[in-house]
């Protein structure tokens, strides 16, 4: 394997969300191949009709969507589910949830594991066979996904029931079922910005970086709250190069590795170009905190719930953690990302981490681990609870997603057949990983505005070479 790219999946993070939901941790590492069980071993069903089983009876294969919740009441398994939010299993969140499953289903035992390094040591763990019966799946290479993970359904059904299940689809079968959803925004105190004379929410770049000013100069808060020393919360800002900075969405899979310089300035407040220019903007200006190097992430939340904080870039998912932290969670929101394209704001709104089952677990604890992910889907509402877009078809959304009504919200579409590869490929290649982990390519802006040490043209320039470079050594055809 390139090593590159053993690299890159070594530091990359699962994309929705990527970009978009850690709870409290990062999130990736290496996937082997020496798997070789990679598809479901479930008996065939004995006739041709489907069955509330979970057993599709044409295919004897386990299946989400002829899953009926209202069967296997009796069925007794212990099952293990590996995930990173810690701060769910810290605060009894998720044993609250496992206790409400077991009154449906008493004799389905669910032990948990949280882990804090989630995204590297997931995959040390995937590689190993070491981590239980269900995980959020990490960032491997879709072609592999057989190895791990058994199908859940067609992307065909699936998709009739549940919005964003094709993030882990390959070859029309989906391997994972996200847990919840996001829509790339940005918080902000609503306090803060009615002390600051802000009374409508910006909509381009130099509109934002305007009233970062104002908050600068009218009140005690810091206006853009970088969150730097985390880490793996500087990555969120990936989430915007796509639908939300150009409208299409199409691009973030299809078309960002055929296109000649992504980081070019087009000229009119749009693309990835100005996604990255409003955080060096701030960095450069002295609208972020004093001294970057010591941001606190478990800190950042009470200051932002007290209006110590104006703004904070993170995806919908960091919503409630930020309103539980603090007594004035009325003055917490979230607002669409401020880029316009042709006078209108896009939301991207998308998966987070998906659920993945253990390909060799036994029959039995398949079936409880399809039994116990469809009802964390459907039944748990954890997804509300966290802010989350919903995954179930006709769900609701929570209030806080009002300041995105005029928005027009869109979901990337999956890359295009045969070419799956192409932007993990890309990525690792170019050592950008763009929404798969870049966290250092992201910090390298803050300390670059901050400092004066490099121009942001400079750093512009420098990445549109290193993704021209990887297309030249990957043979990758420049369309656009």
């Amino acid at each position: 394997m390139n090593k590159k790219k053993v690299l890159a999946l070594v530091t990359a993070t699962v994309m929705a969300a990527s970009a978009m939901g850690c709870g409290a941790s990062s999130d990736t590492a290496e996937t082997p191949a020496d798997s070789t069980e990679s598809t479901d071993n479930t008996e065939a069903a004995k006739d041709t009709q489907e069955t509330g089983s979970g057993e599709s009876a044409a295919t004897g294969e386990l299946s989400y969507t002829t899953l009926s919740l209202d069967d296997n009441k009796d069925l007794t398994a212990s099952i293990k589910f590996l995930h990173h939010k810690t701060d769910r299993e810290e605060d009894g969140t998720i044993a609250a949830m496992i206790a409400e499953f077991n009154k449906d289903f008493p004799n389905i035992t669910v032990t948990t594991e949280a882990v804090t390094d989630y995204a590297e040591d997931s995959l040390l763990r995937l590689s190993t066979g070491d981590w239980g019966d269900v995980m959020f799946i990490p960032a491997v290479d879709k072609t592999d996904l057989a190895s791990y993970f058994m199908p859940l359904d067609s992307l065909d059904n699936l998709s009739k029931e549940l919005n964003f299940v094709d993030q882990w689809e390959f070859g029309g079968n989906c391997y994972g079922i996200p847990y919840m959803a996001n829509a790339q925004g940005l918080l902000y105190n609503k306090k803060v910005f009615a002390d600051a004379g802000i009374t409508e929410l910006p909509k381009t770049p130099d509109e934002f970086v305007a009233d970062l000013q104002l908050i600068k100069d009218k009140t005690d808060a810091i206006p853009l709250y970088t969150n730097y020393a985390a880490g793996w919360t500087m990555g969120a800002w990936d989430a915007y190069v796509g639908t939300v900075s150009n409208g299409d969405n199409t691009y973030q899979n299809q078309k960002l590795v055929h296109t000649a310089e992504p980081f070019s300035d087009p000229g009119d407040g749009t693309g990835a170009y100005n996604v990255y220019k409003i955080l060096y903007d701030a960095c450069a200006n002295g609208l972020i905190e004093d001294d970057y190097t010591t941001t606190d992430w478990e800190g950042c939340k009470g200051m932002m719930n007290r209006g110590e904080i104006g703004t904070m870039v993170l995806g919908s998912w960091a919503y409630a953690q930020m309103q539980e932290a603090g007594d004035t969670p009325e003055n917490v929101g979230y607002m669409p990302f401020p880029i316009s394209v042709g006078g209108k704001q896009y939301v991207n709104a998308g998966g987070d981490y998906n659920y993945g089952i253990n390909v060799n677990s036994s029959d039995e604890n398949k079936l409880a681990s399809l039994i116990f992910v469809k009802w964390m889907v459907e039944k748990s509402n954890w997804c509300f609870n966290e802010g989350g877009y919903t995954v179930v078809k006709g769900g609701q959304n929570p209030d806080m997603y009002a300041a995105f009504d005029g928005c027009e919200v869109l979901s990337d579409q999956p890359a295009l057949a045969g070419e799956e590869t192409f932007l993990n490929d890309m990525n690792a290649e170019s050592e950008l990983s763009i929404n798969a982990g870049g966290n250092d390519k992201v910090q390298r802006i803050v300390e670059a505005g901050a400092t004066g040490s490099e121009s942001f043209d400079d750093i512009m320039s420098d990445w549109n070479k290193k993704w021209q470079d990887a297309q030249e050594e990957l043979g990758i055809e420049v369309k656009y």
